[in-house]
């Protein structure tokens, strides 16, 4: 996949909150398909990078990239229209609202985009295949649903979008261990339509063996890439912590 074209780069990416910086030259890249884990600790930036990208942090312009147009700092609408959306950390949902409701309203958003078109790969009826308790929880207030079923309604809402590219924050948060091995095998199904994924996790060996690449921050900074399934465990651990400690 890395001789492929890159759907998304950052190129010397910095972004903070206010006066206080906190990515310090970013390098990225992700092509058509792919799957990209983002490790590192918290407060290493992983969810500060995902929200520059969406255009919730202020960028230069030309520090990040998508089909290879400068978009750092456009608006979140934008970013949404041009294919990239987000499945954020806590979900977010429209609490008193169904499940139902809340598909419905991303499909309302989608029919607006120009991303939409009779060709989408994902509708309602799709999503009941990728994720069957769905349908059985149609008429169901999403704040009565177990927090696996809210992460597979935050992660079908961002596919109505028909993004191109999706973020994922912290999926498995949270959640009991058969419930993560569920989402997470919906994911390469979601990669198969063409759509590339980056993966935001804390659980390495998850991260690891769901992604094609891999990425480790630290105190805001890119500290190794590469292949996942070549990555070895101590330098996942060195760039991980910047000293010699184990990760489980």
């Amino acid at each position: 996949m890395s001789e492929a074209v890159p759907i998304l780069s950052t190129h010397g990416l910095v972004a903070g909150y206010g006066d206080f910086q906190a990515l310090f030259g970013v390098d990225f890249e992700i092509v058509p398909g792919e799957i990209v884990a983002l490790i590192g600790a918290n407060g290493a930036g992983k969810s500060t990078f995902l929200r520059a990208i969406m255009g919730l942090l202020p960028s230069r312009r030309d520090m990040i990239r998508f089909d290879g147009a400068p978009i750092g700092g456009a608006p979140t609408h934008s970013m949404v229209g041009r294919g990239i959306t987000m499945v954020p950390e806590g979900r977010r949902l429209f609490t008193g609202m169904t499940v139902e409701d809340n598909l419905r309203i991303a499909m309302d958003c989608a029919r607006s985009s120009a991303r939409r078109s009779e060709s989408a790969p994902w509708t309602i009826e799709r999503l009941h295949e990728l994720f069957p308790i769905l349908a059985d929880k149609r008429g169901t207030p999403v704040e009565r649903l177990s927090g696996g079923q809210q992460q597979m309604v935050a992660i079908a809402r961002a596919l109505l979008g028909q993004p191109r590219l999706l973020l994922c924050d912290e999926l498995s948060l949270g959640l009991a261990p058969a419930v993560i091995r569920d989402i997470y095998r919906s994911l390469p199904l979601i990669s198969a339509t063409g759509t590339a994924m980056i993966l935001v996790e804390q659980d390495v060996g998850l991260a690891k063996t769901t992604s094609h690449r891999l990425y480790c921050m630290l105190e805001g900074r890119m500290t190794l890439t590469g292949r996942s399934e070549n990555l070895d465990q101590a330098a996942i651990t060195d760039a991980y912590f910047g000293s010699h400690h184990a990760v489980a």
